[in-house]
C-alpha cells in the first residue's frame, strides 16, 4: 500500500518513516517537510494513502487535501486535538495525536488497509448496498405532507414517545410520527447515535465537552451506552 508524509517537523518525519519500515503493508513513496513540495508529488502519483501534519506554514494539512483533484484516504498527525471534528468531516480515516505511540500508529494503518482493500475488492457490492449515504435529501411526513428535507441541514434528532423531531436550519423543527431506529438507517455515515434520545450530525458539532454535545446552544448529553462508540468515531 503506497503511501506519502507530510510534516513540516524533521523529528515527525523521521518518526513516521521509522514507523513505515516497520509495516510490511505499507510502501513509503515520500517524505515532504512541506505542502507545496507534496501537492507536487501527490498531482503525479496517486498514492493509497496520506499521512499529514495539519498546521504547518502557508499550507496546511487540510488545504493539501482540498486541493487535490481526487479524493484520497488520508490519516491527520497534529499535536492538536482540537481539529478532530473537521478531520471527521473531511472523512479522515484516522486522527493521531502527538506524540503517536507505534501501537496507536499501526492500528490506524491496519484500518486504512481494511478500507482500501475492501474498496478494490467490492467496489460494486458497495456501490449497491450503501446507496443511501450518496442521496442528499430524504422525504418526511410531517401531518399531511411529505416535507423534502436535505440531508445536510440536519444537525440532530431528537425521539420523543411515538415522534421524533428533527432539527434543521430552520426555525421550527420538523414532527413526525416515527422512531429513532428506523429513521437513522436513513441517513448517511456523518450521523450517529449519542443518546436513547438524540441522533446527531458530525458536521454540525460546535463541541464536545465531558458528557455532552453542543450544536448551536443546544446541550445534548452523550449517553453512557453510546459514550466509547462516539469518542472512537471522532478519535477524541
Amino acid at each position: 500500500m503506497s503511501c506519502i508524509i507530510i510534516d513540516d517537523e524533521p523529528l515527525a518525519l523521521e518518526l513516521l518513516e521509522d514507523f513505515i519500515s516497520k509495516i510490511e503493508f505499507l510502501d513509503l513513496i515520500a517524505s515532504c517537510s512541506n505542502g507545496f513540495e507534496a501537492t507536487n508529488i501527490l498531482r503525479n502519483n496517486k498514492v493509497d494513502l496520506i499521512f499529514t501534519d495539519i498546521e504547518m506554514p502557508n499550507f496546511s494539512g487540510i488545504d493539501i487535501i482540498k486541493s487535490l483533484d481526487y479524493n484520497p484516504h488520508f490519516i491527520f498527525t497534529t499535536a492538536y486535538s482540537h481539529y478532530a471534528v473537521e478531520g471527521f468531516n473531511l472523512n479522515a480515516i484516522d486522527y493521531l495525536v502527538k506524540p503517536i505511540p507505534f501501537h496507536r500508529f499501526l492500528k490506524a494503518a491496519t484500518r486504512a488497509q481494511s478500507i482500501i482493500n475492501n474498496e478494490k475488492q467490492e467496489p460494486t457490492v458497495v456501490n449497491v448496498e450503501k446507496p443511501a449515504p450518496e442521496q442528499d435529501f430524504i422525504f418526511v411526513k410531517s401531518e399531511y405532507e411529505n416535507l423534502k428535507v436535505n440531508i445536510n441541514d440536519i444537525k440532530y434528532i431528537e425521539g420523543l414517545k411515538d415522534y421524533i423531531k428533527i432539527y434543521t436550519n430552520k426555525d421550527k423543527p420538523i414532527l413526525t410520527l416515527n422512531s429513532l431506529k428506523n429513521f437513522e438507517e436513513k441517513l448517511s455515515h456523518n450521523f450517529i447515535r449519542v443518546h436513547k434520545s438524540y441522533i446527531v450530525s458530525l458536521n454540525h458539532i460546535h463541541s464536545v465537552q465531558r458528557n455532552r454535545i453542543i450544536i448551536d446552544e443546544k446541550w445534548i448529553p452523550i449517553g453512557v451506552s453510546y459514550k466509547t462508540e462516539f469518542l472512537k468515531r471522532i478519535d477524541f
